[in-house]
Order: structure tokens, then C-alpha cells, then sequence
């Protein structure tokens, strides 16, 4: 089975982009046991702790980031660079646990993966 890497790279709410990876994470978690998410650029953005999509009257995806360890996705990744732009610390709260890794070492990471979808 493939391995397949999940790249988040839009900021959430402003579009569809984040619903729709995390849509296609959970589906494609049945059919493959190689599953990673990474988030690059605004995607870094996506697992911020006490958003509050409703102010703006967007639906609250984000908590669906918390039942992923319930599909047995557990590699996640936050570009250190893209966290270091935006102003965010590494070790804020995040709602999924993921990894911080620098530029060069996440582009190794995604080397190893067979198939990258990027949104």
C-alpha cells in the first residue's frame, strides 16, 4: 500500500482547503495504514488552540483534528519556519500533538512518502 502525505498550507476558515484535507484524511485512513499530515505556509495556522470559527460564522472543524489518534494517524508535522513567521511558538498549545521539524528535515520526511496531496 502506498504511503500517502496529507499538505495543509491554507490558513483555516478562509476557504474550504482545511475541511476538505481533513475530509480526505479521515476516508483515505480506512484504506491505508501509512498516513502523515504536514502543515506548511498558513497551514500551520489549522491546529491553533481556541479558535472561534462561530464569530465568523464558519463551521467548527477544527475539533475533528482531536479523533485522528482514534484512525490511527499519528505522524504530523509543523514547519518550524512557517511557526517562526507567524509569530508562534513551537511549544504553544496545538488541538493534535504534532512535530515540529525545520525546513530541511521535513522536506526528508515527505521524500519517504510514495504519494503527496497537497491543499
Amino acid at each position: 500500500m502506498n504511503s500517502i502525505a496529507f499538505i495543509f498550507t491554507q490558513a483555516p476558515h478562509g476557504s474550504s482547503a482545511g475541511r476538505e484535507a481533513l475530509d480526505a484524511v479521515l476516508a483515505t485512513s480506512a484504506l491505508s495504514d501509512d498516513v502523515a499530515l504536514f502543515f506548511i505556509g498558513d497551514g500551520v495556522l489549522q491546529l491553533t488552540a481556541g479558535q472561534q470559527p462561530e464569530k465568523i460564522l464558519a463551521r467548527n472543524y477544527i475539533a475533528t483534528f482531536g479523533v485522528l489518534p482514534l484512525y490511527d494517524v499519528s505522524q504530523c508535522y509543523l514547519c518550524a519556519a512557517s511557526l517562526a513567521e507567524r509569530g508562534l511558538s513551537a511549544d504553544a498549545p496545538r488541538v493534535l500533538n504534532a512535530e515540529v521539524l525545520s525546513s530541511d528535515a521535513l522536506r526528508e520526511r515527505l521524500a519517504q512518502f510514495d504519494r503527496l496531496l497537497t491543499f
